[in-house]
């Protein structure tokens, strides 16, 4: 525990955001009745004219001492290079630009100001941990975020975003909701951070659904380079009940492998537990780069967004890194990082195509997202529309429209799936409690 002062208020219906927003798209209004020029065409907004490239920003952390997304950026820039190299977007090449939010708040800030600078019609397929930092500058200059990684509440909260999936609070309520029926004690070690401060929330609804008691919660440094005492913390909470094997679930994004190393080392003294996790903090690199099926993660449950990375239908994500990145060893088709900015830019032609003929504004691209439009992802998730009352508004998640998590598991070594299809907690995350 640290002496920081705790900020819980991420869960709680955030209404200055979208009343902020009003008055910000309030006051652009007028500033446009005042131009020569129509709203829309002022340089800067378009991304580009007539032939001019289409212009789009992805940013993510890269080399920093705590989480890192690299291939992220990289599979953005792949994927231009392939869209490119196919006639474009409705006839105009794409432009990508890459920032670095070097998991700070100043820096991703500065990441959203540079798109709006830039001109960007979008900032399409990133990762950040400090919504609250970047949202406001996307907000005021109608740019609209889409494809987030779904790292932070903020996410699910801003009228400038458009996630593909139910970022944390759906892993985590999918999480407790499969263990909560077998677990005995449980305990989360996930990092203290603001984002952190979110997760056992939503961890605690799944686990409440399924009748069982909210989780210890462990705070963890995100930047450790070992977790002996977190280890032996999770150990002792989970190993006190002789007829129920408890459960250690970590949530330290990349640090997730640095943990469970000295968890398999504390493990030896204390009677045996269950381990699981997110996708995210764990895929098949991981697991292979642990020992396989000789590892700590042999029989986890772990809990993601979409089917498994064997699964034929991202055999399309693959074609592009085949053709354009094949060598980039950034890039793993099985990171939910690439997988996420995948569908945002799937998600992004589409809007684009629904355009036709109209002008190309990130004006244009928010409307077209926010009136109806429905993305088809090849079923790797259920189709993506924002259009709709989507009942989490009530606990500050009005922008999560994808509730539907998959339940992979650890076996011999492999990731595979542990039950066919996709489970919703759309009622899980509604009854959580963020009082």
């Amino acid at each position: 525990m640290t002496g920081r002062r705790r900020i819980r208020s991420t869960f709680l219906p955030r209404l200055h955001r979208p009343v902020r927003a009003t008055a910000l798209a309030a006051t652009a209004l007028a500033a446009c009745a005042s131009l020569t020029v129509g709203c829309g065409v002022v340089p800067g907004a378009t991304g580009g004219s007539g032939d001019d490239p289409i212009k789009v920003m992805t940013w993510a952390p890269m080399n920093t001492g705590a989480t890192n997304k690299p291939g992220m950026p990289a599979f953005a820039q792949a994927y231009a290079r392939w869209i490119n190299s196919h006639g474009g977007i409705g006839g105009r090449k794409l432009s990508v630009l890459v920032c670095n939010d070097h998991n700070d708040a100043v820096s991703a800030a500065k990441c959203a100001q540079r798109a709006v600078d830039e001109g960007v019609v979008a900032v399409v397929g990133s990762y950040s941990q400090y919504g609250d930092a970047f949202f406001p500058t996307l907000e005021g200059a109608d740019i609209p975020y889409i494809g987030g990684y779904g790292i932070t509440n903020a996410e699910f909260d801003s009228v400038a975003s458009f996630p593909v999936n139910g970022g944390q609070p759906s892993l985590l309520a999918g999480l407790g909701k499969e263990l909560g029926g077998s677990c005995g004690p449980v305990a989360l070690v996930r990092p203290d951070s603001i984002a952190g401060d979110e997760l056992h929330v939503m961890l605690d609804s799944g686990l409440k659904a399924s009748g069982h008691a909210a989780a210890d919660d462990l705070l963890a440094a995100e930047d450790a380079t070992e977790y002996s005492a977190q280890s032996e913390r999770a150990l002792a909470r989970t190993t006190g009940d002789p007829v129920q094997k408890g459960c250690v679930l970590p949530a330290l994004g990349d640090r997730t492998s640095t943990f469970m190393d000295s968890f398999r080392r504390a493990r030896e003294d204390f009677p045996d537990v269950r381990t699981g996790t997110v996708l995210g903090s764990v895929d098949q690199t991981v697991i292979d780069a642990s020992g396989g099926a000789s590892g700590p993660y042999e029989g986890s449950y772990i809990t993601g967004w979409y089917p498994v990375a064997t699964d034929r239908r991202w055999d399309p994500m693959r074609k592009v890194i085949k053709e354009q990145a094949f060598d980039d060893n950034r890039i793993d088709p099985a990171d939910a990082g690439v997988q996420t900015t995948w569908l945002a830019y799937t998600v992004f032609k589409a809007a684009v195509d629904s355009l036709g003929d109209g002008e190309l504004t990130s004006t244009a691209v928010r409307k077209a997202l926010d009136e109806g439009l429905k993305v088809d992802t090849n079923g790797l998730t259920p189709a993506l529309d924002w259009d709709y009352e989507n009942g989490l508004g009530a606990i500050g998640l009005p922008r999560l429209v994808n509730t539907e998590v998959t339940l992979q598991a650890v076996r011999k070594g492999r990731l595979v799936a542990a039950r066919k299809g996709f489970t919703d907690v759309r009622q899980t995350l509604a009854n959580a409690d963020v009082s």
